[in-house]
């Protein structure tokens, strides 16, 4: 009984978390919050060759994983439910770029 109830809250938490997989929703085309990521990604790297890698959706907002240019290189971006975005970053090394 006691393991259940210890891990009743751990089940909790990860209800409201959704990774998806392929990159993109069960239609095919990224949501939404993928999209704007997309776009902001785009600007702040003055590169259009981005490609969805990735997301996990929260109530708090949906961080979506992105990889731009021909080496794919990582950035991250948060969406959040009202169109906005915050969060851009590069999650690789200097060097990379």
């Amino acid at each position: 009984m006691k393991k259940l109830l210890l891990g009743t809250p751990i089940l909790l938490a990860l209800a409201g978390c959704v990774e998806s997989t392929d990159g993109t929703s069960a239609s095919g085309t990224p949501t939404a919050a993928e999209q704007v990521c997309l776009r902001d990604v785009t600007a702040t790297t003055n590169n259009p060759d981005v490609v969805l890698l990735g997301s996990e959706f929260s109530e708090a907002g949906t961080l979506v994983r992105v990889g731009v240019g021909s080496d794919r290189a990582p950035w991250q971006c948060i969406a959040y439910s009202d169109g906005t975005t915050a969060g851009i970053e590069f999650l690789g090394s200097e060097g990379f770029l």
